[in-house]
């Protein structure tokens, strides 16, 4: 084969590989180029969602925003005597109800004194129990669950969680922020969870323990914490947007309990609500920021076990920018051992220890409240 045929051939196959070769990177940038604009085209979708979400229930009086800096509440405008009930599981409701039992027995009658009352979760039981003069039936309540403990399945089935119920939950303990979109992921494992106490279960096991109306709002100034699986917003159940949504406390305390995997999400108005603890402000503080004086009771400090989220809780943080406000705050926080905060055998431990702790307390209320 002369030179010149050689020279020809070496050409067409170099010609034939950079061809190929553009072809393949034409092939991948376009490829590239669908993808990201299938990212960006979803990424709109969720942006136009959100828009949609926001106008349909801009008016029902529900969501309010947590603030990114120390501001003071309309809801506190005026108000001298605050108190903040954060969760914690069923110990934490019977701790909840032997303490104020305890207080009330030493001559402070907390209902009284408290002009409006925050409750979340566990708290938002106490807070409505107290509100409605409803303490002796949701005492006498925990009191026989604590004897009987095996009974409490029968209203609130919390054992053997099916796959479903394991992956919210997992979802929830794998937080690593508070940010809306990790609401929303954790909403919509929640809203996926096949639990046992459904929207109606949740306020079913609301009415054994604490005795809340079925029907109205009869709680004065008292506000439930709770957060939009949908969303991801922060939602805060006054009487004013309880009427407006027709809420009945019973729901509204419900929906401050469902508890991701465990229970609900529990309907509130026409947004499904999941526990108020799914948030960076866990006790939702900046409610009372404002206010003269406010007494801050949460489960821990937010930075020690036991938990039942894993979104970070820097309730010292929050109450740092509550007292930016100006008020004075005295903060109460249980510390219980590491224990599982939602079996019903730890009822007893719990009535027990809030018991002892309102014989240390009571003293340094009424001073703080004199």
């Amino acid at each position: 084969m002369n030179k010149k045929h050689t020279n020809r051939r070496t050409f067409l196959k170099a010609g034939a590989t950079g061809a190929a070769g553009l072809t393949l990177a034409s092939s991948t940038a376009m490829a590239l180029s669908t993808s990201e604009k299938a990212a960006t085209s979803s990424e709109t979708l969720q942006q136009e969602a959100n828009q949609i979400s926001l106008e349909l229930f801009k008016n029902d009086g529900l969501a309010r925003p947590i603030p990114s800096k120390p501001t003071p509440c309309e809801l506190a405008e005026g108000v001298d005597r605050s108190l903040v009930l954060g969760g914690g599981g069923v110990w934490y409701i019977a701790w909840y109800i032997a303490f104020f039992q305890g207080l009330e027995e030493a001559g402070l009658d907390m209902n009284e004194l408290s002009e409006m009352v925050v409750g979340t979760s566990a708290g938002a039981y106490m807070g409505s129990a107290m509100r409605c003069g409803n303490m002796t039936h949701m005492l006498k309540t925990m009191e026989f669950y604590a004897k009987n403990p095996d009974q409490f399945g029968k209203i609130a089935p919390f054992t053997d969680p099916n796959i479903s119920q394991q992956r919210a939950m997992k979802v929830s303990a794998a937080a690593k922020n508070g940010t809306t979109e990790t609401i929303q992921t954790i909403g919509r494992s929640a809203l996926a969870a096949h639990n046992k106490a459904d929207s109606d279960g949740a306020e079913r096991f609301a009415i054994a323990l604490t005795a809340d109306s079925t029907k109205d709002w009869p709680a004065e100034n008292l506000y439930t914490s709770s957060n939009d699986c949908y969303t991801g917003e922060r939602l805060i159940v006054s009487k004013e947007a309880a009427q407006k949504n027709k809420i009945p406390l019973a729901r509204a305390t419900g929906a401050s309990s469902s508890l991701p995997g465990v229970m609900g999400p529990t309907v509130l108005g026409e947004r499904y609500a999941m526990d108020g603890g799914i948030c960076s402000n866990a006790c939702h503080t900046d409610i009372v920021a404002g206010s003269k004086r406010a007494v801050v009771i949460s489960l821990t400090n937010g930075l020690v076990p036991p938990v039942l989220t894993g979104v970070p809780h820097p309730i010292g943080q929050n109450i740092k920018d509550l007292q930016a406000t100006g008020t004075q705050t005295m903060w109460i926080i249980a510390n219980p051992p590491d224990i599982n905060l939602l079996d019903p055998k730890n009822i007893g431990s719990g009535l027990e220890s809030g018991k002892k702790r309102a014989r240390t307390e009571a003293k340094k209320i009424e001073s703080f409240w004199a």
